[in-house]
């Protein structure tokens, strides 16, 4: 099992390196926004105003196929599943240990 720093240093770098991409692609769009870079009527009019929409709908297009996919390959990590059992096995003979009745 991973230590809790281990742990830490995974998320905050995860963390860091969706801070760094969501920056970056709010600066984009308020270039855009500002016309800082110069961009034909059409898109300015057209597109600019719906990219945010645009990016909600794909975020959670892509976070609705992450937690399906997710869901429908849970079966295969089998050391996974073992681990579990085993895991809620250790939890039951402590919970008894401590007065819990557990199921």
């Amino acid at each position: 099992m991973a230590s809790y720093r281990q742990l830490s240093t995974h998320i905050m770098s995860k963390f860091t390196e969706t801070a760094l991409a969501v920056f970056a692609l709010v600066s984009v769009y308020l270039a855009f926004v500002s016309k800082v870079i110069p961009t034909p009527a059409i898109f300015y009019n057209e597109i600019v105003p719906v990219l945010p929409f645009w990016a909600l709908v794909s975020f959670g297009s892509y976070a609705l196929f992450t937690l399906g996919w997710g869901v429908f390959t849970f079966n295969d990590k089998e050391e996974k599943y073992h681990e579990l059992l085993s895991e809620i096995e250790e939890a039951k003979v402590y919970l008894k240990k401590n007065g819990v009745t557990v199921d």
